[in-house]
């Protein structure tokens, strides 16, 4: 039976690394072929079939290049681009965990009447398409003349707000009542409690959802496509690289689009590499606590 069962577990192991390395491949794959095409030229793009690194069309030798870069850099509209993201992803992010946080302890920790139909109502909030909301959202920004940068800000909050205060809530369930307790026993306000006690706690909570948030505002288009139509120097990067049109007339520049994704893909990345042990921290602890 030993021996049997030893086999077993072997073709076990090796299925599960099967389709853990499928699984992997196919995740990669995308940002592997945005990389291969970024680094190709016009000619090289046209090759069919297409090849797996960038060769020259004559002699098929690999010869990448970096032209494309260099075109998406001296884009201006792109760079624009960047700038406004970067101003609206963080901002969103700490509006966000600012009043979510706020939020998530009341919900939480603090006793008080309607709790659970608000924890229902901030859930449904993030059921609504963003399309839905979108015709009314315009006419209202329209009628207050609000600016485009503030306007997506404002607008972002709609769906990183209730995502925040639902995960920090779960999290802030989870810790110690006694923690609470022993700071009103010593004389601590409410508002002392959360940021000289609990607060801190939520360091790993705090980073996923900052995190997740940031993601979210960095990469929406909906929104900053309809809001940044009246005033095209807010575009953010996805509209921007919507609106790239390339250094030839009359091109379809998709080296340039590849390597301008690229390139905007990175701090994602980077972002998630570095803070990657917080992440997991605080999705397991939200998960187990809550």
């Amino acid at each position: 039976m030993k021996p049997h069962k030893t086999v077993r577990q072997r073709i076990l192991k090796i299925g599960f690394y099967f389709i853990l390395m499928i699984i992997f491949i196919y995740l990669l794959f995308p940002f592997y072929w945005a990389i291969n095409s970024s680094l190709k030229t016009e000619a090289q793009l046209q090759m069919t079939p297409a090849t797996m690194v960038p060769r020259d069309p004559a002699t098929g030798e690999i010869s990448p290049t970096l032209q494309n870069y260099r075109v998406v850099f001296d884009n201006q509209q792109f760079i624009r681009g960047i700038v406004n993201s970067t101003i609206i992803a963080f901002s969103t992010t700490a509006l966000a965990l600012v009043a979510g946080s706020f939020a998530a302890f009341a919900l939480g920790k603090l006793r008080f009447r309607g709790k659970k139909p608000t924890l229902y109502l901030i859930l449904a909030m993030t059921m609504f398409p963003q399309v839905t909301v979108l015709a009314g959202l315009y006419a209202v920004i329209r009628a207050l003349s609000l600016p485009a940068l503030i306007s997506l800000i404002l607008s972002y909050m709609i769906f990183t707000l209730p995502f925040t205060t639902w995960v920090l809530t779960s999290f802030f369930r989870g810790l110690p009542v006694a923690l609470l307790e022993s700071a009103q026993v010593d004389g601590a306000t409410p508002f002392q409690t959360f940021y000289k006690i609990m607060l801190p706690l939520t360091a790993p909570a705090l980073v996923t959802t900052g995190l997740l948030a940031f993601i979210a505002a960095w990469n929406e288009y909906l929104f900053a496509l309809t809001f940044t139509s009246i005033e095209p120097t807010a575009r953010t990067v996805p509209v921007a690289i919507a609106y790239f049109t390339g250094a030839v007339a009359r091109q379809e520049p998709f080296g340039e689009i590849m390597a301008a994704a690229v390139l905007v893909t990175v701090p994602i990345v980077i972002l998630v590499l570095v803070f990657q042990r917080r992440i997991v921290a605080g999705l397991t602890a939200g998960a187990v606590k809550g």
